[in-house]
């Protein structure tokens, strides 16, 4: 009889303590940032695809929701790509500049990082943010 009631007993903790930490998680990850995450992986795939109109949509959405410090800058590093190969100097500079913002430690993966238009703006956008 004691056993069982020590195992409701704990049991009943042991549920408490789960539901608490499902309200943290709940807390801490609302729906808004797993659907902000998505929106931002489509438009990526979108980008990926070709389908730059699209893209922008999507990644403009993800910006306006919880994306993290780090997915705002992957989101602002597209919109530059998309801006520079559209001859929007000024804002593919500007949404280099938000990205290293974000993320001052953002590097361009090697594929990127020598792209003809884009290459050179991010490295001059990155030196004149880091005091260069």
């Amino acid at each position: 009889m004691m056993r069982r009631a020590l195992a409701v007993a704990t049991l009943t903790v042991l549920l408490g303590c789960e539901s608490q930490m499902s309200q943290d998680f709940k807390r801490e990850f609302p729906l808004a940032h797993f659907k902000a995450e998505k929106m931002l992986d489509d438009g990526i795939r979108q980008y990926d695809d070709g389908n730059y109109k699209v893209a922008a949509r999507s990644i403009h959405g993800a910006l306006d929701l919880d994306l993290t410090t780090r997915s705002q800058a992957r989101a602002h590093k597209y919109l530059a790509f998309m801006d520079c190969v559209s001859g929007q100097q000024l804002q593919c500079r500007d949404e280099f500049r938000k990205a290293l913002e974000a993320d001052p430690r953002l590097e361009l993966k090697p594929e990127e990082v020598g792209h003809p238009i884009w290459g050179p703006v991010f490295r001059n956008v990155k030196a004149q943010m880091s005091g260069k």
